[in-house]
């Protein structure tokens, strides 16, 4: 038994992968508070518990993401591009060679060569329009649940332009097309067009199949629109916004 265990502690959320060989037992999240590395250790006793494992039965523990150094427990760390890529590449089967992670606070664009190599990156700027983030901001004032936003913009009827490049102004352009009367299935649909306009200018000219991952790959309407802009198949990766620990638990040594 080869028991691994890789940790993301992202700018959100904290996810954990349990693996065992290469295939996962268990994975779990939980938001990012202060206190991380408790946070960390009490989501990991959690994956324990639920496997049944012992914490002398684990050969490895990595830590990734922005707290990576929070977590002193781990037995080594690594940067999230490289976490990122070894889980997007393994996930895709080996074929994926453009991958978009669209995070909480930050979108970026790995490139990969033949062999899972990060060979260029690329990360947006500190604004959250195109983020995770971006989209708990939207659901706060559509006073709708994000996992909604899929359905609702399905039911869209009449395109709308969302023209602010900055969170802060596409709020108030948001809360002024409510109060013109547009409907909240409208008004999604042109935040998820928006976000994927600002993240197609990111990626810039691509002809292979672009993998996402990240929290707010979850969302498909946002895929839909990524492929519209991208003039190319977007690929949702299993668990997305759990990849990057994946990565992490691959990596992991006895």
């Amino acid at each position: 038994m080869n028991v691994r265990i890789g940790l993301d502690l992202g700018s959100t959320a904290i996810k954990a992968v349990i693996l065992e060989d290469d295939r996962t037992l268990w994975r779990g999240l939980r938001s990012t508070t202060p206190g991380q590395e408790a946070v960390a250790s009490s989501l990991i006793g959690e994956g324990l518990k639920e496997t049944g494992l012992r914490k002398d039965q684990v050969s490895g523990v990595v830590s990734t993401g922005y707290g990576k150094k929070l977590f002193t427990a781990a037995g080594g760390s690594v940067d999230e591009i490289t976490a990122n890529a070894v889980g997007a590449f393994k996930l895709s089967g080996g074929k994926a060679r453009v991958v978009i992670n669209i995070g909480g606070q930050d979108v970026k664009i790995l490139r990969l060569d033949e062999r899972g190599g990060v060979v260029d990156f690329k990360m947006n700027d500190k604004c959250a329009a195109g983020t995770g983030r971006f989209l708990e901001l939207a659901a706060r004032i559509l006073d709708s649940l994000i996992s909604d936003f899929d359905d609702m913009a399905a039911r869209s009827t009449e395109e709308v332009e969302l023209n602010s490049t900055c969170a802060v102004f596409a709020e108030s352009e948001i809360v002024s097309l409510l109060a013109r009367g547009v409907k909240r299935e409208d008004v999604i649909k042109a935040l998820y067009v928006s976000i994927a306009r600002r993240v197609a200018a990111l990626v810039g000219q691509v002809s292979d199949v672009v993998y996402l991952d990240g929290g707010a790959a979850v969302n498909r309407g946002l895929a839909s629109a990524l492929e519209d802009e991208l003039f190319t198949d977007a690929r949702v990766l299993d668990a997305p916004q759990f990849t990057v620990a994946y990565g992490a638990a691959l990596l992991a040594r006895g």
